[in-house]
């Protein structure tokens, strides 16, 4: 019998494609990418902190969501989760960690402190609410929320990364760095949180304790 007279399988070929290929933008395939690998970056500001650490527990497994490698160096790292208070004092260093992190990067609220300064709120010493050196994607009210209240964020937080384009860009509230309302001038803590917003002028210069 010659190969002329072999007979082929009976087998539709754009049928057999059609169960094998998965067809996308790249946009899409990134954006997948992005969603399912989350390393946010190892750090805790007060009592929301516990909740945070226990979703990597085996109860709640925040490995599901592919968010379980927290990265000690936010240079490797693209997930804020503002997990408690944050003070004054505190906040230029929130700040820079956010600057440091790798671009796209994503900010978590979580909790009512770092929402809009929870019980504290009123109080001199407490930032009322973290959207004022970072932008915020996703809110996660309580005191303090559950775990599953931050899987919960976690997941609209993917929702919104698949919605985005290629370069990371999203429609949100930008901080813009003016703290008059909140702290005199002069204040020290105030002109290095200036220092850290375009045109990044050090905290020296603009109280103008250097020679050019």
């Amino acid at each position: 019998m010659t190969q002329e007279t072999i007979p082929l399988a009976d087998t539709d070929i754009e049928e057999e494609l059609k169960g094998n290929l998965l067809l996308g933008s790249v946009a899409d395939v990134l954006n997948w990418a992005r969603s399912s690998s989350l390393w946010p970056v190892m750090f805790g500001l007060a009592c929301c902190a516990i909740e945070m650490i226990a979703t990597a527990t085996s109860r709640y497994d925040i490995a599901r969501f592919g968010a379980e490698v927290f990265r000690a160096s936010p240079r490797q790292a693209d997930l804020m989760i503002v997990a408690g208070t944050v003070t004054w004092k505190m906040a230029p260093a929130v700040r820079r960690v956010y600057l440091q992190m790798a671009e796209p990067r994503w900010v978590i609220a979580f909790g009512g402190c770092a929402t809009m300064g929870g019980p504290f709120a009123f109080g001199y010493s407490t930032l009322p609410g973290v959207n004022l050196i970072a932008p915020v994607d996703v809110y996660v009210p309580g005191c303090p929320p559950r775990p599953e209240s931050l899987l919960e964020g976690l997941m609209l937080l993917q929702d919104r990364i698949r919605e985005a384009g290629m370069s990371g860009n999203r429609v949100r509230p930008l901080p813009d760095g003016d703290f008059s309302s909140y702290l005199p001038e002069g204040d020290p803590i105030r002109l290095e949180l200036e220092s850290l917003f375009p045109p990044f002028t050090p905290a020296e210069d603009a109280a103008g304790t250097t020679a050019g």
